[in-house]
Order: C-alpha cells, then sequence, then structure tokens
C-alpha cells in the first residue's frame, strides 16, 4: 500500500519502485522478465505497446531532443525537458481499463484554438507542471504513469534537453549542415554525421541502473539518426549497455529509406547501428519480411555479423508502416524464448555470453 508523502505543499504517493541486487538474465522462469527499451516517438510507443503483453518489468528510455511542435514551444519557454516524446512512451503503456483508456485519451489530447493553447498537448502541460512543482523530472514521470496505471516505467535518457545536428548529403551531393531534431528527421538526403549538444549529457541514475538489471535491451524502431542512435551515443549510456549482461536486440523498421534515411537500404541501416554501437555486441534482430522488400538481405547481413535473425510479420497487414502490437508481442515472446529464425530457418538457441564482445568480432568482410 502506498504511503501519502509532502513536498513542497504537494501531497503525493510514493511510488513504490522494487530493487533488486541480482543483474543480468534470469535464473528461472518465475522471476520477473526485465525489458529496457531504447527510443522515441511512435517507434517507441509501438514498442511498449507489444512489450507490456510480456514483461514483467518494463522502462523506456526515452529521446529528451525533440525541438517541433509543443514540445519545441515549451523548451524555449521554460527550462525544462521535451516532454513529447516522454508523454507518447505513457500513453503506451496505460493500462488496460477504463482509467487507463480515459487517462490515456487526455494526456494525449491536443487543443485545437485560436489562441496561444493552439497545438499544445494537455499531457505535455501536466508533465511540466508536475515538474515545477517536484523540482525532479524522475519523480515527476513516476508520479504521472502512477496516475495513469502505466505498466512500466518512462525515464529520459537525460536529464538536460539535448539538440541534434546532422550533416546531410542532398540529391545533388552537396553537404548541409542541418540542426534540431525535427529538421534532422524531415531532411531530404543521407545522414553522414551525427552529434549532439551537449555530448556528454548527465544521465539519471535511474536509467543506468535499468539498463544494467535488464534481462533484454531492445533497440528501435523508430527513427534512426533522431530518436534511437541518439542513445548510443551518450557515453554513459554505451558503457551501460556494454557493461550490462542483458541480451540486445535490434528491432527494424516496416519501411527504409525515407527522409533522414533516404536511400539506404535495410542493411546499410544495420551498418549504421552497429557502427554507433561503439563495440556493443547486438544478439538478435527482427525484421517483418512482409513489410521489407530487401528483408531476406538483412537477414543474410545480420547472420554475418553475428546476429540471429526472426523474420515474421509485425505490421498491421494493410500496407500501412504501423506495427500491429499483438503480433510484435508475439515475436518478442519468441526471442525470450530462444526460438530464432523463421518458418524454414535456423531455429537454434541464442549464444549465451559472458564478458561483452566487440561486434567487429562477428563483422563480415562488406562491413
Amino acid at each position: 500500500m502506498s504511503i501519502a508523502h509532502r513536498k513542497g505543499g504537494v501531497r503525493l504517493r510514493n511510488v513504490d519502485r522494487a530493487s533488486s541486487a541480482r543483474r543480468g538474465r534470469r535464473d528461472t522462469p518465475d522471476e520477473p522478465l526485465r525489458v529496457v527499451a531504447l527510443g522515441g516517438g511512435h517507434g517507441l510507443a509501438a514498442n511498449l505497446r507489444a512489450l507490456r503483453l510480456l514483461a514483467d518489468e518494463i522502462t523506456a528510455v526515452v529521446t529528451v531532443a525533440d525541438n517541433g511542435g509543443s514540445s519545441g514551444r515549451i523548451r524555449n519557454e521554460i527550462p525544462v525537458l521535451p516532454p513529447g516524446d516522454l508523454r507518447m512512451a505513457l500513453a503506451a503503456l496505460c493500462e488496460d481499463s477504463d482509467w487507463g483508456s480515459i487517462w490515456g485519451d487526455v494526456i494525449q489530447h491536443r487543443f485545437s484554438t485560436g489562441g496561444q493553447l493552439d497545438g499544445h498537448s494537455l499531457g505535455n502541460l501536466m508533465i511540466v507542471a508536475l515538474w515545477q512543482i517536484l523540482e525532479d523530472p524522475i519523480e515527476g514521470l513516476d508520479q504521472m504513469a502512477e496516475l495513469l496505471g502505466a505498466r512500466g516505467r518512462v525515464l529520459p535518457m537525460a536529464l538536460e534537453p539535448l539538440d541534434i545536428e546532422a550533416d546531410v548529403r542532398g540529391a545533388d551531393g552537396t553537404v548541409r549542415t542541418v540542426s534540431g531534431q525535427w529538421q534532422v528527421a524531415t531532411a531530404e538526403g543521407k545522414v553522414e554525421a551525427l552529434r549532439l549538444t551537449p555530448p556528454r549529457p548527465r544521465v539519471p541514475a535511474a536509467t543506468l541502473e535499468a539498463i544494467e538489471r535488464a534481462d533484454w535491451i531492445i533497440v528501435g524502431p523508430g527513427s534512426w539518426y533522431t530518436s534511437v542512435l541518439p542513445h548510443l551515443m551518450i557515453p554513459e549510456i554505451a558503457a551501460a549497455i556494454r557493461s550490462s549482461s542483458a541480451r540486445r536486440c535490434i528491432t527494424m523498421n516496416l519501411s527504409v529509406g525515407q527522409q533522414e534515411a533516404e536511400g539506404m537500404s535495410s542493411q546499410n541501416l544495420l551498418d549504421t547501428v552497429l557502427e554507433h554501437a561503439g563495440g556493443t555486441r547486438f544478439d538478435a534482430l527482427i525484421a517483418d519480411p512482409t513489410a521489407l522488400e530487401d528483408a531476406l538481405d538483412l537477414a543474410q547481413a545480420a547472420q554475418q555479423r553475428g546476429l540471429r535473425v526472426l523474420l515474421r510479420q509485425v505490421s498491421v497487414g494493410d500496407g500501412s508502416p504501423n506495427h500491429d502490437p499483438v503480433r510484435l508481442a508475439a515475436a518478442y515472446r519468441d526471442l525470450f524464448d530462444d526460438v530464432v529464425g523463421d518458418v524454414a530457418g535456423d531455429t537454434s538457441p541464442l549464444p549465451d555470453h559472458g564478458e561483452p564482445v566487440s561486434q567487429e568480432d562477428h563483422d563480415g568482410a562488406d562491413r
């Protein structure tokens, strides 16, 4: 039972965050399955809607570089983290009940007015209000999760807002510098270099602890350059992933070669993730052969790089690039149960690795 307390004159409930000294994968099926999902935006939300059907303890580690829409306006006016991606993750984890449904809709509600509220999300304003009252971004997110009955915890990847800058090569061959998450995400051309400001942001201790204690760490789906790769570029997070005994999976998008990834194949995107991973070993990859025309080439490339591959339909199947939570959950169930490959492919167990091994040890010559 939660215990009431006061902070700054506001009556709050203690949020129970049980801790454990156990690190890494479960020793028995009775132990809770701990999954950390890295990302932001719609890709992370799709991941969380699937994972909440399976995992006992879910932690979303969310990008904090958004500079567009309601979040951009808020961070321009108030020195706080951009709340939009955090809000979307919380909404995706809302409990399956009337309470969770209505509150999920409430925090996702966006005002349409002729005034200054136009375009603002109510959830963004609620999160920022909690931050200002509590003066603690982690406590504010935990209290919002408690209100929603969220099936997991949502944490920022840094304690300060980040800015993204990229060098983008256009169709005419010229390279231009693009600044801002929204601008990079919608830039036409190929991203050739990516930078974060500040390059070494402060990372919440809770984020590092979740990575350390995880059984699985999942990277993607999402906008690779603006929602996924920035996590791997933060030194403290990258080091925590490398030192964790968790297994690691890359979940691919349902389409390639658009906007920030213009002209890139799925294999190109896989190599980009591995290059930014800084020697972190990945164990598995999930891809949808009904959505990606180059899925078989991707599978071969992933296997050459030491990853086991799950080819599964995880899309809704109507031609849109949207994940089906139940199908994606089924793919993760196979992953967590060590069932990999496709119907006619390799279904041998994933290897159990102890000390982290550089991905370069598994890369093919065509890297």
